[in-house]
Order: structure tokens, then sequence, then C-alpha cells
């Protein structure tokens, strides 16, 4: 693609990555066959082609984000199928992160979008704060139909029950059982530890039982991704640097073999941490360190090669590929394979490829396009006739499991179910 940007504007580092990024792009049109927006709404301006058309415009021009320009990227999951896809290279995630940031610097928004994006901001990346949220939510659910769409998408996205804090996810070491094979640091992350603390605590029986001294490591929080998908990019690399700085100061005392995610959201998210400072002079380098360790737990797994006792029972599995994992880290037979090695029956669903609508504060901010994508992917899993669905990403596993009756676990939880550890509690 031909851009015309000035010498001026390409002494700006984030245009000057973005003109690299278009003109990668060949306007093949691969990506509209893969891009979940484009498959519900059919709009091109609502495909990646589409939304590259609409920023390159807007960034050339240096003119301020329009309604229709924001509407379009308000849209975008960023699933990164697209990625996945395109012949050329194109590094879309990049591109539209770079676009957020600019909408939200330049774009003022309506009053009721502003305090919405406030709100979820100083809310989902505190556990504590979370929580008592998700608190009010239900008791406002007989209300919910006076409510405008997305404040009622809000309160029905709250669970019928919430978990006690976990006192495992606290700063700490938990031991490796036996000689030390690896040394890790576990990011608890923020909605899933007041969402579901199962998972946290069955990555920590599994690592430790396989060799792993596994450390919580003090300050260490939510990665960031959250604000960063809103544009808010002072607030997502104030929350990002503080995990840089608890993490460095882990790999300065003992050492770290590999930072452990098991929220793949996160994971895309922290393994770009080098990219998101790359200009920061004081955490340039830092930063690159931690995203070199950064590993989803599958990644870990496939090294640490468990074996199973014979605990769990063959059961048939419908494995959902998180898009964060599949595509944004191009992590795709890891999961699967260690389930079918733990001896469960592993299928998967069609279109395993489109996203399920939650995409972190998707389902929130875009409630109608979110639940015609929940629908879609539920209606594909329930046809493989499952036992159990087995995802690694908590926003994924809260969407799907919002439109099934087949119980929907953490892949970590079916094997530290499988290696030794207790039955996952939502299979009880």
């Amino acid at each position: 693609m031909q851009t015309n940007f000035t010498a001026e504007q390409l002494e700006v580092p984030a245009i000057k990555r973005s003109n690299q990024i278009l003109r990668t792009c060949v306007h093949c049109g691969f990506c509209t066959a893969t891009c979940p927006t484009y498959q519900v709404l059919g709009d091109e301006l609502d495909s990646p082609r589409g939304r590259i058309y609409l920023i390159k415009d807007m960034l050339e021009k240096g003119r301020p984000a329009d309604e229709k320009t924001v509407k379009h990227i308000d849209r975008c999951l960023s699933c990164l199928a697209c990625m996945s896809t395109c012949p050329s290279g194109v590094h879309y995630m990049h591109l539209v992160d770079h676009a957020r940031e600019y909408i939200e610097e330049t774009y003022r928004r309506p009053l009721g979008d502003r305090a919405l994006r406030w709100l979820l901001a100083r809310i989902l990346p505190y556990p504590m704060r979370f929580r008592f949220a998700m608190l009010g939510a239900r008791f406002a659910k007989p209300f919910a139909f006076l409510l405008p769409g997305k404040l009622r998408s809000m309160v029905a996205f709250a669970p019928a029950s919430m978990p006690p804090p976990s006192r495992m996810e606290e700063p700490q070491v938990h031991k490796a059982v036996g000689e030390r094979r690896m040394r890790v640091a576990l990011m608890t992350g923020c909605a899933q530890r007041a969402l579901n603390t199962d998972i946290n605590e069955a990555t920590i029986r599994l690592l430790t039982r396989l060799g792993c001294d596994v450390v919580i490591a003090e300050g260490a929080g939510c990665c960031g991704a959250l604000t960063h998908h809103m544009g808010k990019t002072k607030e997502s690399h104030a929350t990002a640097a503080r995990n840089i700085d608890a993490w460095t100061r882990e790999m300065a005392g003992e050492g770290l073999d590999a930072i452990v995610i098991n929220t793949s959201g996160c994971g895309t998210t922290v393994k770009d941490y080098g990219h998101m400072f790359r200009t920061d002079g004081a955490y340039a380098e830092k930063a690159a360190k931690v995203a070199g360790l950064a590993k989803d737990v599958s990644e870990v797994l496939v090294k640490l090669a468990p074996e199973p006792t014979g605990a769990a029972p063959k059961m048939r599995v419908a494995y959902h590929a998180a898009c964060s994992l599949q595509h944004g880290q191009q992590i795709k037979d890891h999961p699967k394979t260690l389930l079918r090695k733990m001896g469960f029956e592993v299928v998967e669903p069609a279109e395993g490829h489109l996203c399920c609508g939650s995409a972190g504060t998707y389902n929130l901010m875009q409630p109608e396009i979110s639940a015609q994508l929940k629908a879609r992917k539920a209606a594909n899993l329930a046809a493989t006739k499952p036992e159990v669905i087995s995802a690694g990403n908590i926003g994924c596993m809260m969407q799907i499991g919002s439109a099934m009756e087949v119980p929907v676990v953490h892949t970590v939880e079916l094997i530290d179910w499988a290696t030794g550890g207790p039955k996952p509690p939502s299979l009880c």
C-alpha cells in the first residue's frame, strides 16, 4: 500500500511504525474471510482491510478521529485472526493499537461512552474493586431491564457466585516438589483472581508437582491489556511497568526461567511489552527481557512433559482455541497435544478460528455483536457433543459458559486432574 506521510510525521515513532505496517498491505482481502465482524455484519469497513483504509486516511491527514472511523475501529475485536491469514505479514495488532491511542487523544466520545470506559478502566484491573462491582451487579439484576443496553450487559455479566480470595495467589514462593527443575513467576492476573481462583491454584499445584518453584511476585498485577486496548496508553503503561519492576526484581535475585501466564489475553500483551516500551529509555531493556521470558502455561508444560496417573476418566473434551492464543501468540497445538497425552478425547468445533465475542471488554462495550458471535460459537461447540469444554482464557470461559450447559474449564485444570490433582470443582 502506498503511503504519503510527511518526513515530519515519520519522525514520530508511532507513525513510523504504522507506516511500515501499512506499506506491507497489498489489499488482497484474504483477511475478510476470517474476520468475525465482517462475517456478522458484511460491511467492508468492518473488515481489517476496511479499517486499514480508515486508519491510513486518519493518520496521514493528521486529523482528529471522526465518528465513522471510531465506530468501525470500536467494532474490531482485536482477535487478530487477520494476522494468521495475511500472506503479507501485516502486523494489524500494532496498527489498530496505535489507532485506538490516536482516537483516545483526538476524539471526544459521548458522555455515556466516556463514563463506561472510565468505569471499566478503574474496576476491571483491580481484583477487589471488581469483586465489589460484581456483588453490586448481582443485587441490580432484578432491575436490569431499566438500564441502558451496555449497563444491562454489565449486570448480566455478573456471575451467580464468586469464590473467596485465594491465599495461594498472595505474594510468596511455592516450592517445587522434589528436585527443582525451573524457577518461574506466575502472573495471577486481575479479573481472573476475582472470577475463578481454581485456575491459578491448579496451575501452582501442577507446576510445583513438575519440579518448579512458583513465585508470586510482590507488586505484579494486571497486565495492562484492558486499558491498552481502550487507547489509554498512560494507564496501561503504568500498570505494565509495575509488572516489569516486580519481575525484574525476581530476575535480579534467584533468577527466573520463565514468566508463566495462564490467561492468553494477558500473555499476548506481556509478550508485546518490548514493543510497548521500545521508546522508553528507563524501561525499554527491562521490558524486552520480560517479554522474552513470558510463556503461555502450555509452552512450559510441553517442556516439563507431565505424565498422566490415570486419575481422570477418558472424557470427550471440546477444545476452544482462544484468539489471543492461536492468533496473538500463534500457539495452536500445545494445549491439544497435552490433553490427548492425558488421555482425553479432543474434538474441535467448526469455525474454530472465529472469536467467541468476549475479547476483553468487547462483550461489555459491543454487546449486540458479541451476543451474535457467542451464539455462533456455542452452536459450533454443542455440535461436537462434548462432556466438557476446555479453554485457556478466562474471558472466553465466562463468555462460552454463559451460553452452554456443558461445563467450561481451563485446560490446566484438566491436566492437573489427570496428573494427580483434584477433580475440577466445576465438574463435581
